[in-house]
C-alpha cells in the first residue's frame, strides 16, 4: 500500500462509527506509581505518564503486544523529577505537579489535562488502530484557536485544516501553501498549551477539519508518545517547549548582516565583481552564497561533485581568502544527492554511504537534476563521508553551509536507511543532516559557530543551529503576503530564524516597489538575505538607481540595529523567545489578535507593519493596549489599544517603538567585521505613562560558541525611573569572568522631551546636553569609560513633569 493510500485511509476512517465503537470498552485495570512516572494498564495496553517539570508532562501509550520505544529525536530535556501528588478513588486517578494535573477516568477510560486549575485538553477517542495507521484523538473547546504543524500559509489560526506531515517543496507558492518543506507534529492552542507528538514518521495532523471539535494525530507507525506543555503566557509556553526540544545556539554575528546571493554565480570573476560592486556602492555586505554553479558549469548532471569547478573557479581558495580580508564570508550550497554522473559517485558507492533498495544495493532514480542516489545521513558511514567533505571545504576557508533539497525533495518509499524505511525517516532527514554538521563542528571545530541554512527539519532542529527559510516563494505580492505568517508560526514552534528569500525567488517579475517593500520588511526578519532566480537581479547593487538608494537605506538600517538584533538572538538562545513575535503575545485574550499576521513584534520593543500591497498610501495598524507607542520614523505618539491609520511613504514601512523602550543602535558599517559598540547610540522613548523601564544589550566576540556560558561576554543593563519632575536613566555593565571590558562612549538620545530640560546631571555633576525642539529630542553624551555604571538625571520642565 502506498503512502498516499495510507493517508487517504486514515482520512476516511478517522471518525467512523466503527472506530468510535472500538474504544467504547476501554478501562483501567491496574495503576502503579513509580519514582519517575505513573503506569496505567488498560485492557488494550499500557500508559506511561512522566512529568518533566511542573509545566511539561509526557504521555506514552504502548498497545498490548508492543514494546515501548524510548528514543526521541526531539526531546533533550532531562526530566527534573518535580514533586508530584497521587490520588485515587473508585472512579478516577489524579496525578499532579505544582502546575499540570493529569486526571484519569477509569471506565470508560479518559485522560484529561489541566494547568493551575484551568482545563486544557483531553483525549477524546484516544488511541485507535485504523488498519495500517494509528491515531490519537483529542477534544477541543469550540472557541480555541490552533497554531503549529510547521511551515504553512493557510491563515494565522490554522483550525479547520487537515495537514499532511510529509516535508515537501512547493515551488512558486504565493498566498497559500498547505504543505511546505518543514512540517512538525506540533499543535499549539490559544488556551496556552502545546501538544507535541513525539514521532518522526509520516502522517497527518487534523486541526478539526470535520468541525466536530476534534484534534487528531495520525501516523503510519512508531511511538505513541506526546508531551503536553503549558504556561501562564505565550512566552512561557514557547520557552518550555524549547527547553524540552533544545534552545538555538547563537549564530555568528556576521549572520545578522546582508548576504549577496542569487541562483547563481557562474564564475569566480562574476563573484569577485559582485562583491566589488557592493563596496563601490557602499552597500554593506557580510557574506556571499554560491548556488549550484560552484561545482559544475551546468545545472544538470553535476550535483554531488562537491568540489569547486577548476575551470570557472581557478583560484577558489584565494578568492575565499580575499573575501575574508574584506570581511565577507563564503557560504556554499550542498545537496544530499550524488548523481551517477558526478565525480564522487563511485567513491560514495564504494564506501557504502547511500540509501539502498531491499537487496542492500544503492537505490538510484531519476529526478530533475539527473540519475541519483541519496546520502544516508542516518548511517555512520554516510555521516562521516559527508562531514569529511564539509571539513575539507572549511579548511579552504568556507564559513557556512546551505543545505538544499533536504526534505529530501525526491525520496522513494522503497528506499532503506540505516534506521528505517524512507517513510519512517523522511521527516527526520533534514534534522539529522543539520545534526551531522553541528556535531562535526563540536568535534573538529569547537571554537567556531556553525552557520547552517536549510529548508527542511523536524521538532527541535533549532538546537543544531539550523536557520530555515521558507522555500521557493513566488516573486509576487502574494508571495510577500504569506511570509509574516510563516515566520511567526515557526518562531512559536522553536524555529526562531525562519525567514524568506527577500524579493521573492521564483519567476521573472521585475517590480521595484515589491522588491523595496520586501527588503524593508527584511530589516525586521531574522536573516537579511535577498535571493532569486537570476533573470532579475536579487542584489540591490544591480537595481536601478532609485530602488538601489531605498535598498541601501534598508540595509544600513539593518546594520544600525545590530546591537538590538544581536540581543534578540541572545534572548532566543537563553529563553527560546522568537525574534519575530505575533501580536497575540501582547493580548492573548483578544480574539482579534489570534488571527493577525499583518503586523508583529520585533523583539519586545518594536512593532512592525509590513507593506504587502502595491501602491499603498495608508495602513491600519493595531497598537496594543499595554503601552503607548511612538512612530519610529517621525516620533509621533499614539495611545495603545487603538487601530491607527498611518500614512505610508515609499522610503520606509510603518514601525513603532514601545513607550519606555531602550533601543541600542550604532552607525552602520560596511561589514560586521568592523562592528563595535565602543560608540553606542542609546535611544530611550520617554513617556509620562511609564514610571519605570528597562532594557539590555548583549555583546561578545561574535564567534565563540557558548560565549555567555564561558563568561566571555558583556551585558549592559538599562533602567529608567520617572517621578515628579525627574527622569533618571541608569546604565550598568555586567562583565563575564573571561571578558575584558573596553571603553565605551554612549550618546543617550531621549525622545519625547517637549520642552528644554531645567537641568541634566551625569553621575551627580552638571552635564552638557543638546535639545532639539523640532524633534523633541534630548541628547546627552556619556564619555568613554570601561565597565563602570553611569547615571543620568534629567530635571524636566513644563508638561514633561506632569
Amino acid at each position: 500500500m502506498t503512502r498516499n493510500h495510507l493517508l487517504a485511509l486514515a482520512c476516511t476512517l478517522a471518525f467512523s462509527p466503527l472506530a468510535s465503537a472500538q474504544n467504547a470498552g476501554r478501562s483501567v485495570q491496574d495503576v502503579v506509581q513509580r519514582a519517575d512516572r505513573l503506569e496505567i494498564t488498560t485492557n488494550d495496553g499500557l500508559y506511561l505518564i512522566k512529568p518533566y517539570s511542573s509545566s511539561i508532562v509526557e504521555t506514552s501509550f504502548v498497545p498490548r503486544g508492543e514494546r515501548f520505544e524510548p528514543a526521541s529525536h526531539a526531546v533533550v530535556l532531562a526530566p527534573a523529577a518535580p514533586a508530584v501528588s497521587f490520588k485515587q478513588d473508585a472512579d478516577s486517578i489524579e496525578y499532579a505537579t505544582a502546575g499540570l494535573v493529569v486526571t484519569i477516568t477509569k471506565s470508560p477510560f479518559q485522560i484529561a489535562y489541566s494547568y493551575k486549575g484551568k482545563a486544557l485538553v483531553a483525549e477524546k477517542a484516544g488511541y485507535r488502530k485504523l488498519g495500517a495507521t494509528e491515531s490519537i484523538e483529542f477534544a477541543l473547546d469550540q472557541s480555541e484557536a490552533l497554531y503549529g504543524a510547521g511551515a504553512r500559509a493557510v491563515g494565522m489560526n490554522r483550525r479547520g485544516n487537515r495537514f499532511t506531515l510529509y516535508n515537501k517543496a512547493h515551488y512558486g507558492y504565493s498566498t497559500r501553501s498547505e504543505l511546505l518543506n518543514y512540517t512538525m507534529p506540533l499543535a499549539m492552542s490559544s488556551k496556552l498549551y502545546a501538544l507535541h507528538f513525539d514521532n518522526g514518521q509520516i502522517g497527518t495532523l487534523d486541526f478539526d477539519s470535520k468541525k466536530n471539535n476534534s484534534l487528531a494525530y495520525e501516523t503510519i507507525g512508531g511511538r505513541k508518545t506526546y508531551q503536553v506543555i503549558a504556561g501562564d503566557t505565550w512566552q512561557d509556553v514557547v520557552g518550555n517547549y524549547t527547553s524540552l526540544t533544545g534552545k538555538q545556539p547563537m549564530p555568528p554575528r556576521w549572520a545578522f548582516g546582508n548576504f549577496a546571493s542569487r541562483f547563481g554565480y557562474h564564475s569566480e570573476q562574476e563573484a569577485r565583481a559582485t562583491i566589488a560592486k557592493f563596496r563601490a556602492e557602499q552597500v554593506p555586505v557580510d557574506a556571499i552564497i554560491f548556488d549550484l554553479y560552484w561545482f559544475g558549469k551546468e545545472v544538470k548532471g553535476t550535483m554531488g561533485n562537491l568540489a569547486f569547478d577548476q575551470d570557472t573557479f581557478p583560484t577558489a581558495k584565494k578568492m575565499i581568502a580575499d573575501f575574508q580580508t574584506d570581511g565577507v564570508q563564503t557560504i556554499l550550497i550542498t545537496e544530499p544527492f550524488v548523481l551517477t554522473t558526478s565525480a564522487k559517485w563511485q567513491d560514495a558507492v564504494d564506501k557504502k554511504v547511500l540509501g539502498t533498495d531491499a537487496a542492500g544495493k544503492p537505490l538510484t532514480y531519476d529526478f530533475y537534476f539527473g540519475n541519483t542516489g541519496l546520502i544516508d545521513v542516518f548511517s555512520p558511514a554516510g555521516r562521516d563521508w559527508f562531514w569529511n567533505i564539509y571539513k575539507g571545504l572549511q579548511q579552504q576557508g568556507v564559513a557556512g553551509w546551505w543545505g538544499d533539497l533536504g526534505e529530501p525533495e525526491v525520496h522513494p518509499a522503497g528506499m532503506r536507511h540505516a534506521t528505517g524505511t524512507a517513510d519512517q525517516v523522511h521527516n527526520l532527514y533534514g534534522h539529522e543532516w543539520a545534526k551531522l554538521i553541528f556535531d562535526g563542528y563540536r568535534k573538529d571545530l569547537p571554537s567556531q559557530r556553525p552557520f547552517i541554512l536549510m529548508r527542511a527539519g523536524y521538532s527541535g532542529s533549532q538546537r543544531f543551529g539550523m536557520i530555515p527559510w521558507s522555500g521557493d516563494v513566488e516573486r509576487s505580492w502574494g508571495g510577500l503576503q504569506s511570509q509574516p505568517e510563516i515566520a511567526l508560526q515557526m518562531g512559536m514552534q522553536g524555529a526562531g530564524y525562519m525567514h524568506s528569500d527577500l524579493g521573492g525567488f521564483a519567476g521573472a517579475m521585475l517590480d521595484d516597489e515589491l522588491y523595496t517593500r520586501w527588503l524593508q520588511y527584511g530589516v525586521f526578519q531574522p536573516i537579511f538575505r535577498p535571493h532569486a532566480q537570476d533573470d532579475v537581479a536579487s542584489e540591490p547593487v544591480f537595481r536601478e538607481d532609485a530602488t538601489k538608494r531605498l535598498a541601501r537605506d534598508a540595509v544600513r538600517l539593518r546594520y544600525s540595529l545590530l546591537p538590538y538584533n544581536y540581543t534578540l538572538a541572545f534572548d532566543n538562545n537563553q529563553l527560546g523567545l522568537p525574534l519575530m513575535r505575533p501580536m497575540l503575545y501582547e493580548e492573548p485574550d483578544n480574539e482579534a489578535m489570534r488571527t493577525l499576521a499583518s503586523a508583529y513584534l520585533w523583539g519586545n520593543e518594536l512593532l512592525v507593519a509590513p507593506i504587502t500591497e502595491p501602491g499603498a498610501r495608508r495602513k491600519e495598524v493595531y497598537l496594543p493596549k499595554r503601552s503607548a507607542w511612538f512612530d519610529f520614523n517621525n516620533g509621533r505618539r499614539y495611545n495603545g489599544g487603538i487601530s491607527a491609520v498611518v500614512p505610508v511613504a515609499l522610503d520606509h514601512i510603518p514601525v513603532f517603538v514601545r513607550a519606555g523602550a531602550f533601543l541600542p543602535m550604532v552607525e552602520p558599517v560596511q561589514t560586521t567585521r568592523d562592528y563595535s559598540t565602543a560608540k553606542l547610540q542609546l535611544h530611550y522613548y520617554h513617556d509620562r505613562s511609564v514610571a519605570a523601564g528597562s532594557g539590555k544589550l548583549y555583546d561578545d566576540d561574535g564567534a565563540t560558541p557558548q560565549a555567555y556560558e564561558q563568561g566571555k561576554y558583556e551585558l549592559l543593563k538599562f533602567a529608567s525611573a520617572f517621578k515628579g519632575k525627574q527622569l533618571a536613566i541608569q546604565v550598568d555593565s555586567e562583565l563575564g569572568k573571561q571578558y575584558a571590558g573596553k571603553p565605551r562612549s554612549i550618546a543617550l538620545l531621549v525622545h519625547n522631551i517637549d520642552t528644554r530640560p531645567a537641568a541634566v546631571r551625569l553621575d551627580g555633576k552638571p552635564a552638557a546636553f543638546r535639545w532639539n525642539a523640532a524633534r523633541h529630542l534630548l541628547t546627552v553624551t556619556v564619555a568613554a569609560k570601561a565597565g563602570a555604571a553611569s547615571a543620568v538625571v534629567i530635571t524636566l520642565a513644563g508638561a514633561d513633569a506632569g
